[in-house]
């Protein structure tokens, strides 16, 4: 039995009539060494990725707001290698992630945040709006909560299309007090929407914890009883349970035809954008998670299990750093946009 099949079988995703979470046990052993590989080169690429984007937002040479993923690589990882071509994606601000693991050019994604030309957007998006439609990915956005509607749009147009996908929708525990939160979930219950909500619960909104500002404490799963939305919660910071729990949920939301709630548990090593000081928070606090860092945690799983080696690991960190070198290198060259284009692609009622 494999561990996929172990999960239905002890109904191992949170069922909304329990009361208590329920997570998956993935088998290490469920991918051969190049999907697991893959697996870390993509995390290790987010997290060289937003390193770079900190040196060169110091620099001067990315300005506007900045938002990393640095501690977050094993959800967006995880939960994008499970999904299909066929399928969209649409988050918040704290996308680089996300465009990476759905594998969006890195060059162009880099000059998009230096705001050149040959960047995803013409460097019109920035570091909040990365998007490639090509590859069904509907953006990062600004407006907290303001994806989810569209979400809900796309995954709509899906079912009315009959379209073999799903929307998944990211999104932070910050947005849970915005009022289309919940319009959003009630519709997408009401019309049986193949959507994905997706809570990345890294515990921390801007300047302030979750219990300090929640009525309902650090939980947010067992709250979809109300939208009778069946719900799960996963390690965040584990990459195979977090691909796992994707790829059942994506099975019963097409099987169902109804939306599915997966709440990751994880953490992000830095502050809400590059200028946050964090003193609402211990460093205690960020030490016993980086513990369970995935870009470190991961990799040494796979050299004890012998799958992989350590020249190997090594042998992926070092093309990863010139692939990055490559993309910074890429968009210092860029061209910059001309003024005679700052109206064009503006749309406008």
């Amino acid at each position: 039995m494999t561990s996929k099949q172990k999960i239905e079988k002890n109904k191992s995703f949170h069922d909304i009539d329990s009361k208590k979470s329920r997570k998956s046990n993935p088998s290490i052993n469920s991918l051969d060494i190049n999907e697991h590989l893959e697996l870390f080169r993509k995390m290790y690429l987010i997290r060289q990725f937003e390193n770079a984007c900190g040196q060169n937002y110091a620099n001067g040479n990315i300005r506007g707001f900045l938002h990393l993923y640095s501690g977050q690589e094993a959800t967006g990882v995880g939960a994008l290698s499970s999904l299909k071509d066929s399928d969209y994606i649409v988050t918040h601000y704290r996308d680089h992630g996300h465009a990476l693991a759905r594998g969006l050019d890195v060059n162009r994604s880099m000059a998009e945040l230096f705001g050149k030309k040959t960047g995803l957007s013409k460097g019109k998006g920035g570091s909040m709006h990365l998007f490639d439609a090509s590859k069904k990915f509907m953006g990062g956005h600004a407006i907290v909560g303001g994806q989810l509607p569209l979400a809900a749009g796309l995954a709509l147009s899906q079912q009315y299309e009959n379209k073999d996908g799903i929307t998944i929708c990211f999104f932070g525990d910050g947005s849970t007090n915005q009022g289309i939160y919940h319009e959003t979930l009630n519709l997408a219950a009401v019309w049986n929407l193949p959507i994905l909500f997706f809570l990345e619960n890294n515990k921390y909104g801007m300047g302030s914890s979750i219990d300090r500002v929640r009525a309902g404490g650090l939980d947010f799963f067992p709250a979809m009883n109300t939208y009778e939305i069946p719900s799960m919660e996963v390690d965040g910071m584990d990459v195979l349970a977090v691909k796992e729990a994707t790829e059942i949920a994506r099975e019963k939301i097409l099987k169902d035809k109804k939306p599915f709630f997966i709440e990751s548990k994880t953490f992000r090593f830095v502050g809400h954008s590059y200028a946050d000081g964090q003193k609402y928070r211990n460093q205690d606090e960020v030490t016993v998670w980086e513990q369970k860092d995935p870009i470190i945690v991961y990799p040494k799983k796979l050299i004890e299990l012998k799958i992989t080696t350590n020249n190997e690991i090594n042998k992926i960190k070092s093309e990863v750093d010139n692939i990055i070198s490559d993309a910074i290198k890429f968009a210092s060259e860029s061209e910059e946009p001309s003024l005679n284009e700052i109206y064009d692609d503006i749309v406008a009622e």
